[in-house]
């Protein structure tokens, strides 16, 4: 193997900045507009606003091979980077707080979700990956864990596209039924909250869903919301392995080359969030990575909306959207059945 000398390093990446920087020039303008929106419309977030800029753009003129490099750049690196990020906002008191009594409930809805996932989108004859980016985004957190699970098991543009937009249409609905459904069953703060943190996916939506009930449920339903983005490292590990046996024809996989499997981007997601829970990171670099984490997602879903191939999303049909309906109802109920069977309810 040739290895490059590291004295050629600096001039190497200034190459490789000249390459990107033109698409750069079109992903971030897109993700600063869409953190405007996000920030003025907080149920929206910054993630979708920005994908359908990218997607508009696209159909209007699609980037030329000289932004290519710096549009693919921000759909993948910068997509792997923030994830890395996500993992400053966990603390361990909290995890070890509402551990216990979350976690039921949030592994029956993910077992559930993904047993659907399979089920379901088989039944409707959904592509492999498409149902599995819908039904991880669906269980464990919306956008974010799309952006996790993507590059694991090469989903396209389009298919990523899709899924989040998916996910935003009962995010939405979320935050309109659930403070309904909550008051009409007569639902506490606190219960309220880990219904939220549970079955609502994306964190601004769980905020907009919890705000809406009362700001008493909504510490709680980020809190549980933070604790099942965890789930994101156990799935995509297990997606690592899945896709690199089928890629070795069905081969024995050892433990050795599984650890070899884990993306070097959830190797950071967990490190940051150890760190993070231990109390390392102190309050301002905390916020800041994570408001840098919002922004690299929406850089990065501008770069997929860029990139976006409008024909295949209107191929895909009407049946990912109806397994993201069926999926959400099956998570809700889920949630709610679980925390009645295990006294929760009322409290």
């Amino acid at each position: 193997m040739m290895f490059r000398p590291a004295r050629t390093l600096p001039s190497r990446l200034a190459l490789r900045g000249v390459e990107v920087l033109p698409g750069l020039g079109l992903t971030v303008p897109i993700a600063l507009v869409a953190t405007v929106i996000g920030t003025l419309v907080p149920v929206l977030g910054s993630a979708l606003p920005a994908i359908v800029i990218g997607v508009v753009v696209a159909v209007i003129r699609r980037p030329t091979a000289r932004f290519q490099p710096g549009v693919e750049y921000s759909g993948k690196f910068l997509l792997q980077l923030a994830v890395v990020l996500l993992g400053a906002q966990l603390s361990l008191g909290a995890i070890l707080q509402v551990g216990a009594e979350s976690l039921p409930v949030m592994l029956s809805t993910l077992t559930v979700c993904l047993i659907g996932t399979w089920l379901i989108g088989r039944a409707l004859r959904i592509p492999s990956r498409l149902r599995t980016l819908i039904g991880v985004g669906t269980g464990i957190c919306g956008a974010s864990a799309i952006a996790a699970v993507a590059p694991v098991i090469g989903a396209l543009s389009a298919e990523v596209s899709y899924a989040v937009s998916t996910i935003f249409t009962f995010n939405i609905l979320a935050v309109l039924l659930f403070p309904l459904l909550g008051h009409a069953l007569g639902m506490d703060p606190h219960t309220f909250g880990l219904l939220a943190g549970t079955a609502v996916n994306d964190t601004s939506s769980v905020v907009a869903t919890a705000s809406v009930f009362g700001a008493s449920a909504l510490g709680f339903a980020v809190v549980v919301k933070l604790v099942r983005t965890l789930m994101i490292i156990p799935i995509s590990v297990g997606l690592s392995v899945i896709e690199s046996r089928r890629a070795v024809d069905g081969r024995r996989m050892t433990a050795r080359g599984a650890l070899g499997l884990v993306p070097w981007f959830l190797i950071g997601f967990l490190g940051v969030a150890v760190f993070g829970s231990l109390g390392a990171i102190p309050a301002g670099p905390r916020d800041a990575m994570v408001h840098a984490s919002g922004f690299l997602i929406a850089t990065a879903m501008a770069g997929i909306g860029l990139s976006t191939d409008v024909a295949a999303l209107r191929r895909a049909g009407w049946r990912p959207l109806a397994l993201g309906a069926i999926l959400w109802i099956l998570v809700t109920a889920t949630a709610l059945a679980v925390i009645t069977l295990t006294s929760v309810w009322g409290r």
